[in-house]
């Protein structure tokens, strides 16, 4: 499991976004509700919960660096 910076992939992201399953399970109406991942997949949430937990996307620390400047000035 990876502990620090997540190395973000361009690739990954379209391809989340893009992906058949996403798109049936959107149009469908076949989603979990916020929080409730627990319950359609027990060991993925329990792995995402700890791996959120020890790592941060760069992308978020960048912009929120950015927030704090601008409210600086």
């Amino acid at each position: 499991m990876k502990i620090g910076i997540r190395k973000p992939s361009l690739k990954k992201r379209i391809a989340a976004k893009t992906s058949i399953k996403r798109q049936i399970a959107h149009r469908v109406g076949v989603k979990m509700p916020k929080g409730l991942g627990i319950i359609r997949n027990p060991e993925k949430y329990v792995y995402n919960k700890i791996y959120n937990k020890i790592s941060f996307d760069i992308f978020k620390l960048i912009s929120s660096i950015f927030k704090s400047f601008r409210k600086s000035k």
